[in-house]
């Protein structure tokens, strides 16, 4: 004891400073010292479901973002079906268009021709009309001076049948 009087620390103030500070430790646990470690805790539990849902919402998220690729995905494919669609659609009209126009112009060609075909042969019949015509006046203007008008109508008959065949 001489030793901690030599200090200079009475004991009974020791042992009174010890009691002070055991009680106020039983009064910091009991009334400090656990509502602070409950709200610690608490607060811990908070972040730790903050963090889970910040987690969630970034899983979420990424499925939107999968998802949302895969909709565009879709969309372009069958954008692209669509236009590859209209373009062979356009080629099989184009092709029936050009189809009917050349039946078309066969067609009109063919009248064309079939009716050229008829003047023609209208024109030679009477072309043939006026070179029999022609032919019988010069017979006629020819025998009118050579043979009588007997045998001037036997030759002139006789030409006429050759030329109607």
């Amino acid at each position: 004891m001489e030793i901690i009087k030599n200090f200079g620390i009475e004991p009974v103030l020791l042992i009174a400073q010890i009691v002070n500070f055991l009680i106020i430790l039983f009064i910091l646990k009991k009334f400090l010292y656990k509502p602070v470690l409950d709200t610690l805790k608490k607060r811990e539990n908070l972040i730790k479901e903050g963090l889970k849902q910040a987690e969630n919402s970034k899983l979420e998220f990424e499925k939107a973002l999968e998802e949302e690729k895969k909709i565009l995905k879709k969309a372009q494919d069958q954008a692209r079906k669509i236009v590859d669609d209209a373009k062979i659609q356009s080629i099989l009209v184009a092709k029936k268009i050009e189809e009917k126009s050349r039946i078309q112009s066969e067609k009109i060609f063919d009248e064309g021709r079939k009716q050229m075909g008829e003047e023609v042969k209208l024109a030679e019949k009477k072309l043939m009309a006026s070179v029999n015509k022609l032919s019988i006046d010069i017979l006629k203007k020819s025998l009118k001076e050579t043979f009588s008008d007997k045998e001037e109508a036997k030759l002139i008959d006789r030409a006429i049948k050759e030329i109607v065949k």
